[in-house]
Protein backbone atom coordinates (compact mmCIF):
# COMPACT_ATOMS: atom_id res chain seq x y z
CA UNK A 1 0.00 0.00 0.00
CA UNK A 2 1.11 3.58 -0.99
CA UNK A 3 0.61 6.62 1.25
CA UNK A 4 0.53 9.90 0.71
CA UNK A 5 -0.10 12.36 4.00
CA UNK A 6 -3.04 13.38 2.83
CA UNK A 7 -4.71 9.94 2.82
CA UNK A 8 -7.67 9.00 4.42
CA UNK A 9 -6.85 6.02 7.28
CA UNK A 10 -7.16 2.83 5.92
CA UNK A 11 -10.26 1.01 7.37
CA UNK A 12 -12.30 4.19 6.77
CA UNK A 13 -12.80 5.44 10.10
CA UNK A 14 -12.00 8.62 11.27
CA UNK A 15 -9.87 7.41 13.68
CA UNK A 16 -6.58 9.41 13.61
CA UNK A 17 -3.84 7.21 12.28
CA UNK A 18 -1.44 7.99 15.35
CA UNK A 19 -3.86 6.25 17.49
CA UNK A 20 -4.29 2.77 15.90
CA UNK A 21 -0.39 3.03 14.46
CA UNK A 22 2.84 0.97 16.51
CA UNK A 23 5.70 3.35 15.57
CA UNK A 24 9.32 1.97 15.35
CA UNK A 25 12.17 4.48 16.96
CA UNK A 26 15.40 4.54 14.86
CA UNK A 27 18.27 5.76 15.98
CA UNK A 28 20.60 6.63 12.97
CA UNK A 29 23.76 6.25 13.60
CA UNK A 30 22.86 2.61 14.69
CA UNK A 31 20.56 1.41 12.47
CA UNK A 32 21.83 0.43 9.07
CA UNK A 33 25.39 1.69 7.68
CA UNK A 34 24.68 2.14 3.22
CA UNK A 35 28.73 2.60 3.22
CA UNK A 36 30.87 0.62 5.47
CA UNK A 37 32.48 3.42 7.03
CA UNK A 38 30.82 1.67 10.54
CA UNK A 39 28.23 4.45 11.16
CA UNK A 40 24.55 4.41 10.28
CA UNK A 41 23.17 6.39 7.79
CA UNK A 42 20.08 7.59 5.77
CA UNK A 43 20.69 4.86 2.80
CA UNK A 44 20.82 2.75 5.07
CA UNK A 45 17.48 3.47 6.88
CA UNK A 46 16.04 3.38 3.36
CA UNK A 47 17.84 0.03 2.58
CA UNK A 48 16.16 -1.88 5.40
CA UNK A 49 12.75 -0.71 5.45
CA UNK A 50 11.22 -3.70 4.08
CA UNK A 51 12.25 -5.09 7.54
CA UNK A 52 9.92 -2.88 9.53
CA UNK A 53 7.23 -3.91 6.81
CA UNK A 54 7.73 -7.73 7.51
CA UNK A 55 7.63 -6.78 11.35
CA UNK A 56 4.53 -5.06 11.02
CA UNK A 57 4.69 -1.17 12.16
CA UNK A 58 2.74 1.05 10.75
CA UNK A 59 5.72 4.51 10.90
CA UNK A 60 9.28 5.44 11.84
CA UNK A 61 10.21 7.79 14.07
CA UNK A 62 13.92 8.81 13.49
CA UNK A 63 15.88 10.27 15.71
CA UNK A 64 17.98 13.65 14.44
CA UNK A 65 19.89 13.77 11.37
CA UNK A 66 20.54 17.57 10.80
CA UNK A 67 23.68 19.08 10.63
CA UNK A 68 25.22 18.98 14.06
CA UNK A 69 28.64 18.82 15.61
CA UNK A 70 27.82 15.98 17.88
CA UNK A 71 28.66 17.22 21.20
CA UNK A 72 25.27 15.46 22.01
CA UNK A 73 24.88 13.33 18.74
CA UNK A 74 22.49 15.56 17.02
CA UNK A 75 20.29 16.91 19.82
CA UNK A 76 22.72 19.87 19.61
CA UNK A 77 21.37 21.11 15.87
CA UNK A 78 23.67 23.53 13.72
CA UNK A 79 20.79 23.86 10.38
CA UNK A 80 17.46 22.07 11.48
CA UNK A 81 17.01 22.51 7.37
CA UNK A 82 19.96 20.11 6.44
CA UNK A 83 20.97 16.66 7.19
CA UNK A 84 24.49 16.08 8.34
CA UNK A 85 27.36 14.87 6.10
CA UNK A 86 27.25 11.60 8.39
CA UNK A 87 23.75 10.39 7.03
CA UNK A 88 23.91 11.48 4.00
CA UNK A 89 22.54 14.70 2.67
CA UNK A 90 19.32 16.40 2.18
CA UNK A 91 18.28 13.87 -1.38
CA UNK A 92 18.95 11.12 1.02
CA UNK A 93 16.42 12.34 3.63
CA UNK A 94 13.82 13.03 0.91
CA UNK A 95 14.30 9.77 -0.89
CA UNK A 96 13.83 7.89 2.52
CA UNK A 97 10.44 10.01 2.96
CA UNK A 98 9.08 8.73 0.15
CA UNK A 99 10.36 5.13 -0.12
CA UNK A 100 8.69 5.04 3.68
CA UNK A 101 5.18 6.48 1.61
CA UNK A 102 5.48 3.62 -1.12
CA UNK A 103 5.45 1.13 1.44
CA UNK A 104 2.52 2.48 3.30
CA UNK A 105 5.18 3.80 6.12
CA UNK A 106 4.18 7.16 7.87
CA UNK A 107 7.36 9.34 8.88
CA UNK A 108 8.37 10.84 12.29
CA UNK A 109 10.61 13.01 12.76
CA UNK A 110 12.57 14.34 15.96
CA UNK A 111 12.07 18.40 16.21
CA UNK A 112 14.48 20.26 18.60
CA UNK A 113 12.64 23.09 19.85
CA UNK A 114 14.20 24.43 23.32
CA UNK A 115 17.81 24.45 21.84
CA UNK A 116 20.49 24.70 19.76
CA UNK A 117 24.18 24.00 19.11
CA UNK A 118 26.31 26.55 19.95
CA UNK A 119 27.68 26.13 16.52
CA UNK A 120 24.32 27.27 14.80
CA UNK A 121 24.28 30.55 13.18
CA UNK A 122 22.12 32.62 15.37
CA UNK A 123 24.15 31.88 18.44
CA UNK A 124 27.36 32.91 16.53
CA UNK A 125 25.50 35.83 16.01
CA UNK A 126 24.18 36.04 19.46
CA UNK A 127 27.12 35.81 21.53
CA UNK A 128 28.94 38.26 18.73
CA UNK A 129 27.77 41.23 20.40
CA UNK A 130 24.85 42.38 22.88
CA UNK A 131 23.66 44.70 20.07
CA UNK A 132 22.97 41.70 17.98
CA UNK A 133 19.70 41.07 16.28
CA UNK A 134 19.60 37.09 17.66
CA UNK A 135 21.02 38.16 21.02
CA UNK A 136 17.42 38.34 22.06
CA UNK A 137 17.00 34.54 20.79
CA UNK A 138 18.44 33.25 23.27
CA UNK A 139 18.86 33.23 27.32
CA UNK A 140 21.04 35.55 28.77
CA UNK A 141 21.17 37.17 32.41
CA UNK A 142 23.55 39.31 34.07
CA UNK A 143 25.11 37.46 37.62
CA UNK A 144 22.78 37.57 40.56
CA UNK A 145 23.74 39.57 42.83
CA UNK A 146 25.76 38.19 45.91
CA UNK A 147 29.74 37.79 47.02
CA UNK A 148 31.44 37.09 43.73
CA UNK A 149 33.14 33.66 42.84
CA UNK A 150 36.06 34.94 40.19
CA UNK A 151 37.93 38.64 39.57
CA UNK A 152 34.36 40.20 38.53
CA UNK A 153 32.26 37.16 38.01
CA UNK A 154 28.74 37.06 40.32
CA UNK A 155 26.73 34.23 40.96
CA UNK A 156 24.52 32.15 38.50
CA UNK A 157 21.40 34.02 37.83
CA UNK A 158 19.48 31.49 39.33
CA UNK A 159 19.49 28.03 41.06
CA UNK A 160 18.61 25.60 37.61
CA UNK A 161 21.12 22.68 37.20
CA UNK A 162 21.62 21.12 33.83
CA UNK A 163 20.88 17.99 33.07
CA UNK A 164 23.98 16.89 31.74
CA UNK A 165 26.99 16.26 34.82
CA UNK A 166 27.21 18.43 38.15
CA UNK A 167 26.66 21.86 37.28
CA UNK A 168 24.60 25.16 36.74
CA UNK A 169 22.54 25.19 33.52
CA UNK A 170 24.42 28.60 32.85
CA UNK A 171 27.64 29.53 31.59
CA UNK A 172 29.31 32.71 31.62
CA UNK A 173 29.91 34.25 28.10
CA UNK A 174 33.51 36.65 28.65
CA UNK A 175 33.43 38.22 25.42
CA UNK A 176 29.87 39.85 26.19
CA UNK A 177 29.99 39.74 30.18
CA UNK A 178 26.60 37.72 30.49
CA UNK A 179 25.60 34.02 31.76
CA UNK A 180 23.63 32.04 29.34
CA UNK A 181 21.39 29.26 29.77
CA UNK A 182 21.35 25.70 28.68
CA UNK A 183 19.39 22.97 30.23
CA UNK A 184 21.69 20.47 29.01
CA UNK A 185 25.32 20.53 27.78
CA UNK A 186 27.27 24.12 27.68
CA UNK A 187 27.17 23.40 24.18
CA UNK A 188 23.48 23.42 23.75
CA UNK A 189 22.39 26.79 24.51
CA UNK A 190 18.31 27.43 25.25
CA UNK A 191 16.20 29.16 22.61
CA UNK A 192 14.26 32.19 24.20
CA UNK A 193 10.47 31.27 22.82
CA UNK A 194 9.42 34.39 24.43
CA UNK A 195 10.84 36.39 21.49
CA UNK A 196 8.48 36.39 17.83
CA UNK A 197 11.33 35.84 15.95
CA UNK A 198 12.17 32.52 17.45
CA UNK A 199 8.47 31.10 17.20
CA UNK A 200 8.72 31.86 13.66
CA UNK A 201 11.88 30.29 13.02
CA UNK A 202 11.03 27.36 14.76
CA UNK A 203 7.85 27.19 13.07
CA UNK A 204 9.82 27.58 9.84
CA UNK A 205 11.12 24.57 10.61
CA UNK A 206 8.37 22.59 10.85
CA UNK A 207 6.98 23.95 7.59
CA UNK A 208 10.02 22.89 5.73
CA UNK A 209 9.58 19.35 7.03
CA UNK A 210 5.60 19.17 6.58
CA UNK A 211 6.42 20.33 3.01
CA UNK A 212 8.39 17.20 2.34
CA UNK A 213 5.80 15.05 3.29
CA UNK A 214 6.57 14.37 7.28
CA UNK A 215 3.38 12.49 8.61
CA UNK A 216 4.74 13.88 12.30
CA UNK A 217 7.15 14.52 15.11
CA UNK A 218 8.25 13.93 18.26
CA UNK A 219 9.23 17.03 20.11
CA UNK A 220 12.50 16.83 22.36
CA UNK A 221 12.15 18.33 25.49
CA UNK A 222 9.25 20.46 24.54
CA UNK A 223 7.86 21.04 27.64
CA UNK A 224 10.70 23.66 28.33
CA UNK A 225 9.43 25.61 25.96
CA UNK A 226 7.67 28.17 27.70
CA UNK A 227 10.03 29.77 30.58
CA UNK A 228 8.71 32.30 32.68
CA UNK A 229 10.96 35.29 31.27
CA UNK A 230 11.35 36.48 35.51
CA UNK A 231 12.94 32.61 35.81
CA UNK A 232 12.42 32.09 39.27
CA UNK A 233 14.37 29.55 41.66
CA UNK A 234 13.36 26.10 41.88
CA UNK A 235 11.76 25.20 44.80
CA UNK A 236 14.00 23.60 47.54
CA UNK A 237 12.43 19.73 46.48
CA UNK A 238 13.98 20.03 43.09
CA UNK A 239 16.77 22.37 43.80
CA UNK A 240 19.55 19.57 43.14
CA UNK A 241 17.46 18.12 40.04
CA UNK A 242 18.35 18.89 36.38
CA UNK A 243 15.52 21.90 35.45
CA UNK A 244 14.57 20.17 32.97
CA UNK A 245 12.16 18.03 35.07
CA UNK A 246 10.30 21.82 36.39
CA UNK A 247 6.64 23.15 35.72
CA UNK A 248 7.69 26.04 33.52
CA UNK A 249 3.89 26.85 33.39
CA UNK A 250 1.32 28.55 31.11
CA UNK A 251 4.25 29.62 28.14
CA UNK A 252 5.01 26.18 27.28
CA UNK A 253 0.39 25.75 27.28
CA UNK A 254 0.42 29.04 25.23
CA UNK A 255 3.59 27.41 22.52
CA UNK A 256 2.16 24.50 22.38
CA UNK A 257 -1.43 25.25 21.39
CA UNK A 258 0.16 27.55 18.59
CA UNK A 259 2.00 24.12 16.88
CA UNK A 260 -1.21 22.74 16.73
CA UNK A 261 -2.83 24.92 15.12
CA UNK A 262 -0.01 25.38 12.77
CA UNK A 263 0.18 20.92 12.19
CA UNK A 264 -3.29 20.88 11.96
CA UNK A 265 -3.60 23.04 8.87
CA UNK A 266 -1.77 20.68 6.73
CA UNK A 267 -3.55 17.63 5.29
CA UNK A 268 -3.32 14.58 6.44
CA UNK A 269 -3.54 14.17 10.46
CA UNK A 270 -0.10 15.56 11.29
CA UNK A 271 0.89 14.93 14.50
CA UNK A 272 3.20 16.09 17.52
CA UNK A 273 4.15 13.57 20.36
CA UNK A 274 5.60 14.92 23.23
CA UNK A 275 8.63 14.24 25.10
CA UNK A 276 7.28 15.08 28.41
CA UNK A 277 9.88 14.07 30.63
CA UNK A 278 7.98 15.07 33.76
CA UNK A 279 7.26 11.49 35.90
CA UNK A 280 3.79 12.63 36.45
CA UNK A 281 1.08 11.48 34.36
CA UNK A 282 -1.22 14.42 35.64
CA UNK A 283 1.37 17.32 34.18
CA UNK A 284 1.90 14.80 31.09
CA UNK A 285 -1.98 14.92 30.66
CA UNK A 286 -2.00 18.81 30.87
CA UNK A 287 0.13 18.91 28.30
CA UNK A 288 -2.66 17.59 25.51
CA UNK A 289 -4.49 20.77 26.90
CA UNK A 290 -8.13 20.34 25.70
CA UNK A 291 -7.64 18.08 22.62
CA UNK A 292 -5.64 21.68 21.34
CA UNK A 293 -1.84 21.48 22.27
CA UNK A 294 0.11 18.12 21.54
CA UNK A 295 -1.57 14.98 19.78
CA UNK A 296 0.43 12.64 22.05
CA UNK A 297 2.52 12.49 24.89
CA UNK A 298 4.99 10.07 26.30
CA UNK A 299 4.29 8.21 29.86
CA UNK A 300 7.94 8.30 31.22
CA UNK A 301 6.07 7.11 34.85
CA UNK A 302 4.93 3.94 33.43
CA UNK A 303 8.50 3.46 31.42
CA UNK A 304 10.36 3.78 34.59
CA UNK A 305 7.76 1.12 36.45
CA UNK A 306 9.10 -2.09 38.18
CA UNK A 307 7.90 -5.53 36.52
CA UNK A 308 4.66 -5.36 39.00
CA UNK A 309 1.24 -6.14 38.31
CA UNK A 310 0.00 -3.94 40.67
CA UNK A 311 2.04 -1.09 39.79
CA UNK A 312 1.62 -1.26 36.43
CA UNK A 313 -2.62 -1.59 36.68
CA UNK A 314 -2.12 1.44 38.73
CA UNK A 315 -0.57 3.26 36.27
CA UNK A 316 -3.32 2.20 33.60
CA UNK A 317 -5.59 3.10 35.68
CA UNK A 318 -4.37 6.76 36.30
CA UNK A 319 -3.44 7.26 32.95
CA UNK A 320 -7.31 6.37 31.23
CA UNK A 321 -8.26 8.79 34.48
CA UNK A 322 -6.73 11.44 32.92
CA UNK A 323 -7.24 10.87 29.63
CA UNK A 324 -10.60 9.99 28.98
CA UNK A 325 -12.59 13.40 30.50
CA UNK A 326 -10.60 15.55 27.67
CA UNK A 327 -10.90 12.74 24.84
CA UNK A 328 -6.75 12.00 24.85
CA UNK A 329 -5.12 8.72 23.89
CA UNK A 330 -2.51 7.11 25.89
CA UNK A 331 1.04 6.15 24.72
CA UNK A 332 3.24 2.95 25.95
CA UNK A 333 6.99 2.62 25.75
CA UNK A 334 9.46 0.07 27.12
CA UNK A 335 12.39 1.44 25.86
CA UNK A 336 14.12 4.35 24.22
CA UNK A 337 17.94 5.44 22.96
CA UNK A 338 17.82 7.44 26.52
CA UNK A 339 17.08 4.54 29.03
CA UNK A 340 18.89 0.51 29.37
CA UNK A 341 16.56 -1.37 27.13
CA UNK A 342 13.99 -3.00 29.01
CA UNK A 343 15.33 -6.79 27.93
CA UNK A 344 18.21 -5.26 30.02
CA UNK A 345 16.19 -3.98 32.88
CA UNK A 346 13.84 -7.16 33.30
CA UNK A 347 16.44 -9.55 33.69
CA UNK A 348 14.82 -12.56 31.45
CA UNK A 349 13.95 -13.48 28.16
CA UNK A 350 10.80 -14.61 29.40
CA UNK A 351 9.49 -11.32 31.16
CA UNK A 352 10.62 -9.46 27.93
CA UNK A 353 8.68 -11.28 26.12
CA UNK A 354 5.64 -11.14 28.38
CA UNK A 355 6.36 -7.69 28.34
CA UNK A 356 5.98 -7.23 24.33
CA UNK A 357 2.57 -8.28 24.80
CA UNK A 358 1.66 -5.35 27.30
CA UNK A 359 2.73 -2.79 25.23
CA UNK A 360 1.05 -4.20 22.31
CA UNK A 361 -2.19 -5.23 23.49
CA UNK A 362 -2.91 -1.99 25.81
CA UNK A 363 -5.01 0.87 24.50
CA UNK A 364 -2.80 3.64 23.58
CA UNK A 365 -0.07 3.74 21.02
CA UNK A 366 2.64 1.30 21.03
CA UNK A 367 6.23 2.81 20.57
CA UNK A 368 9.07 0.26 19.78
CA UNK A 369 12.73 1.05 19.86
CA UNK A 370 15.04 -0.68 17.16
CA UNK A 371 16.43 -4.30 18.26
CA UNK A 372 13.83 -4.43 21.06
CA UNK A 373 12.14 -6.98 18.44
CA UNK A 374 15.66 -9.12 18.71
CA UNK A 375 15.70 -9.05 22.34
CA UNK A 376 18.63 -6.78 22.39
CA UNK A 377 20.52 -6.42 25.67
CA UNK A 378 22.67 -3.27 26.37
CA UNK A 379 26.18 -3.31 24.73
CA UNK A 380 29.12 -3.97 27.15
CA UNK A 381 30.89 -0.67 26.43
CA UNK A 382 34.41 -0.23 27.61
CA UNK A 383 35.41 3.02 28.77
CA UNK A 384 38.12 3.68 26.37
CA UNK A 385 35.05 3.51 23.47
CA UNK A 386 32.21 5.65 25.76
CA UNK A 387 31.48 8.83 23.56
CA UNK A 388 28.00 9.77 25.27
CA UNK A 389 27.98 12.77 27.92
CA UNK A 390 24.81 11.19 29.63
CA UNK A 391 26.62 7.46 29.78
CA UNK A 392 23.84 5.87 27.15
CA UNK A 393 25.96 3.89 24.89
CA UNK A 394 24.79 0.77 25.84
CA UNK A 395 21.38 0.95 24.51
CA UNK A 396 22.72 2.63 21.44
CA UNK A 397 24.94 -0.22 20.11
CA UNK A 398 24.55 -1.33 16.61
CA UNK A 399 21.75 -3.43 15.07
CA UNK A 400 22.59 -6.73 14.15
CA UNK A 401 21.78 -7.77 10.75
CA UNK A 402 23.34 -11.04 9.61
CA UNK A 403 25.32 -13.76 11.53
CA UNK A 404 28.94 -12.25 10.82
CA UNK A 405 30.95 -10.83 13.25
CA UNK A 406 30.47 -7.49 12.00
CA UNK A 407 26.89 -8.11 11.67
CA UNK A 408 26.73 -5.71 8.33
CA UNK A 409 28.57 -2.87 9.73
CA UNK A 410 31.38 -2.90 7.56
CA UNK A 411 34.16 -1.68 9.02
CA UNK A 412 33.93 -1.81 13.09
CA UNK A 413 30.96 0.12 14.28
CA UNK A 414 31.09 3.40 15.86
CA UNK A 415 30.30 1.56 19.00
CA UNK A 416 30.47 -2.53 20.04
CA UNK A 417 27.78 -4.92 19.48
CA UNK A 418 26.02 -6.21 22.38
CA UNK A 419 27.08 -9.65 23.68
CA UNK A 420 25.78 -12.77 20.86
CA UNK A 421 24.95 -10.07 18.31
CA UNK A 422 25.12 -13.23 15.93
CA UNK A 423 22.29 -15.38 17.67
CA UNK A 424 20.02 -12.27 18.12
CA UNK A 425 20.83 -10.92 14.76
CA UNK A 426 17.94 -10.35 11.70
CA UNK A 427 19.33 -13.35 9.94
CA UNK A 428 19.25 -15.69 12.90
CA UNK A 429 16.18 -15.08 13.63
CA UNK A 430 14.09 -15.08 10.88
CA UNK A 431 12.10 -18.28 10.51
CA UNK A 432 12.50 -19.13 13.78
CA UNK A 433 9.38 -19.60 15.45
CA UNK A 434 10.40 -19.36 18.87
CA UNK A 435 12.72 -16.24 18.61
CA UNK A 436 12.20 -12.75 20.02
CA UNK A 437 11.53 -11.62 16.06
CA UNK A 438 8.99 -13.60 15.18
CA UNK A 439 7.30 -13.50 18.32
CA UNK A 440 6.82 -9.21 17.87
CA UNK A 441 6.16 -9.86 13.98
CA UNK A 442 3.15 -12.64 15.11
CA UNK A 443 1.83 -10.25 18.14
CA UNK A 444 2.29 -7.10 15.57
CA UNK A 445 0.05 -8.72 12.68
CA UNK A 446 -2.54 -9.87 15.01
CA UNK A 447 -2.82 -6.42 16.52
CA UNK A 448 -3.57 -5.02 13.27
CA UNK A 449 -5.85 -7.58 12.08
CA UNK A 450 -7.92 -7.49 15.24
CA UNK A 451 -9.44 -3.74 15.78
CA UNK A 452 -10.71 -4.40 19.15
CA UNK A 453 -6.63 -4.39 19.92
CA UNK A 454 -5.61 -1.38 17.84
CA UNK A 455 -8.45 0.88 18.42
CA UNK A 456 -11.38 -0.57 20.88
CA UNK A 457 -11.75 0.83 24.37
CA UNK A 458 -10.30 -1.24 27.36
CA UNK A 459 -11.85 -2.53 30.83
CA UNK A 460 -9.48 -3.67 33.15
CA UNK A 461 -10.60 -6.84 34.94
CA UNK A 462 -10.26 -8.29 38.40
CA UNK A 463 -7.02 -10.94 38.73
CA UNK A 464 -5.20 -12.46 41.07
CA UNK A 465 -2.19 -11.32 42.67
CA UNK A 466 0.83 -10.81 40.44
CA UNK A 467 -1.38 -11.00 37.57
CA UNK A 468 -2.86 -7.91 35.09
CA UNK A 469 -6.03 -8.77 33.08
CA UNK A 470 -8.47 -6.60 30.85
CA UNK A 471 -10.95 -6.71 28.33
CA UNK A 472 -10.35 -4.77 25.07
CA UNK A 473 -13.36 -4.84 22.41
CA UNK A 474 -14.51 -2.87 19.38
CA UNK A 475 -17.59 -2.60 16.79
CA UNK A 476 -17.32 -3.78 13.14
CA UNK A 477 -15.63 -1.08 11.19
CA UNK A 478 -15.84 -0.65 7.26
CA UNK A 479 -12.81 -2.68 5.68
CA UNK A 480 -12.05 -4.79 8.98
CA UNK A 481 -12.29 -8.45 8.73
CA UNK A 482 -15.73 -9.94 9.48
CA UNK A 483 -14.00 -12.75 10.97
CA UNK A 484 -12.05 -10.51 13.81
CA UNK A 485 -13.51 -10.98 16.89
CA UNK A 486 -15.09 -7.77 18.62
CA UNK A 487 -13.75 -8.81 21.97
CA UNK A 488 -11.07 -9.91 23.54
CA UNK A 489 -8.98 -10.81 26.55
CA UNK A 490 -5.47 -10.26 27.40
CA UNK A 491 -3.90 -11.38 30.85
CA UNK A 492 -0.08 -10.76 32.09
CA UNK A 493 1.59 -12.70 34.72
CA UNK A 494 4.15 -10.62 36.51
CA UNK A 495 4.96 -13.55 38.81
CA UNK A 496 7.35 -16.17 38.56
CA UNK A 497 4.77 -18.62 39.76
CA UNK A 498 1.88 -20.31 37.71
CA UNK A 499 -1.78 -18.76 38.71
CA UNK A 500 -4.83 -20.44 38.11
CA UNK A 501 -8.10 -18.40 37.37
CA UNK A 502 -6.16 -15.38 35.91
CA UNK A 503 -7.53 -15.28 32.33
CA UNK A 504 -11.26 -16.79 30.32
CA UNK A 505 -11.88 -19.78 28.60
CA UNK A 506 -11.34 -18.75 25.13
CA UNK A 507 -9.89 -19.26 21.57
CA UNK A 508 -5.80 -18.58 22.45
CA UNK A 509 -4.80 -16.03 19.47
CA UNK A 510 -1.36 -15.13 20.64
CA UNK A 511 0.65 -14.72 23.54
CA UNK A 512 3.90 -15.80 25.21
CA UNK A 513 3.83 -19.99 24.41
CA UNK A 514 6.31 -21.30 22.10
CA UNK A 515 5.45 -24.27 19.42
CA UNK A 516 4.40 -27.33 21.25
CA UNK A 517 4.19 -25.50 24.66
CA UNK A 518 0.82 -26.84 26.48
CA UNK A 519 -1.71 -24.64 27.17
CA UNK A 520 -4.13 -24.82 30.36
CA UNK A 521 -7.06 -22.76 30.64
CA UNK A 522 -7.24 -20.37 32.79
CA UNK A 523 -3.73 -20.76 34.29
CA UNK A 524 -0.87 -18.69 33.19
CA UNK A 525 2.88 -19.68 33.84
CA UNK A 526 5.09 -17.74 35.04
CA UNK A 527 5.86 -14.38 33.10
CA UNK A 528 3.26 -15.73 30.77
CA UNK A 529 0.95 -13.28 28.89
CA UNK A 530 -1.99 -14.95 26.95
CA UNK A 531 -5.00 -13.14 24.27
CA UNK A 532 -7.62 -15.10 23.74
CA UNK A 533 -10.89 -14.06 22.13
CA UNK A 534 -14.22 -13.88 23.86
CA UNK A 535 -17.76 -15.27 22.06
Amino acid sequence: MTITSSDEPSDGNRVPWYRTSVVYQIYPRSFADSDGDGVGDLPGITSRLDHLVRLGVDALWTSPFYRSPMADFGYDVADHCDVDATFGTLADAEGMIRAAHDRGLRVVLDYVPNHVSDQHPWFVAARSSRDDPHRDWFVWRDPAPGDPVGAALGPPPNNWRAAFGDRPAWTWDERTGQYYLHLFLPEQPDLDWNHPDVVEAMHGVLRFWLDRGVDGFRADVVHCIGKDPSLPDLPDELAGLPAMLADFGEGTHEQLRAMRQLLDSYPGQRMVVGETYVLSPERMASYLGKGDELHLAFNFSAFHAPWDAARWQEEVQKVESLLEPIGGWPTWVLSNHDAPRHRTRLGSEARARAAAVLLLALRGTPFLYMGEELGLEDAVVPESRAVDPGGRDGCRAPIPWTRDPRADWGEDPWLPLADGAAERSVEAQTGDPTSMLEHYRGLLHLRRSVPALHRGDMELLDAPEGVLRWRRSAAPGPGDDPAAPATVEVAVNFSSEPVGGAVSPGTVLGGTTLPGDAVEPGVLGPDEARIVALG
